[in-house]
């Protein structure tokens, strides 16, 4: 999957949000000032020529919803940052947050949590 820009990704964090929605609907997602209706129209076409994005026409109005899931776009992502960044070592990603001072005591229980929680789902399934 094709990483997004910074304004993909933010036309696609509202269209997420809203579930469809037409050009007016993301545009007044945007905080003021909000950006021109081309601008974002620009982005929409973007990222439907990406797949990313679909549509449904109305006469002369389309109406736009995601074809990829946040959850889907950003497992990509994060996994496309894993091979990059850390050779594609998940632990070396791991150990990356667990080494760093900003991560607290209470994060890293729930770290802890959530793995223990995946490996009990996985042996049961071997089972």
């Amino acid at each position: 999957m094709k990483e997004l820009t910074k304004a993909e990704e933010q036309v696609m964090q509202y269209l997420w949000d809203l579930g469809k929605g037409f050009l007016k609907d993301i545009v007044e997602e945007f905080p003021e000032p909000r950006p021109a209706y081309t601008t974002i129209s620009t982005v929409i076409r973007v990222l439907v020529k990406k797949g990313i994005i679909g549509f449904n026409t109305y006469g002369k109005a389309h109406e736009y919803y995601p074809m990829v899931s946040r959850k889907e776009y950003f497992r990509a992502h994060v996994n496309s940052m894993i091979t990059d960044h850390f050779g594609g070592s998940v632990v070396d990603f791991a150990s990356f947050f667990t080494g760093n001072e900003d991560v607290d005591l209470t994060e890293l229980e729930e770290i802890r949590r959530l793995v223990d929680q995946k490996i009990r789902e996985i042996r049961k399934e071997e089972e």
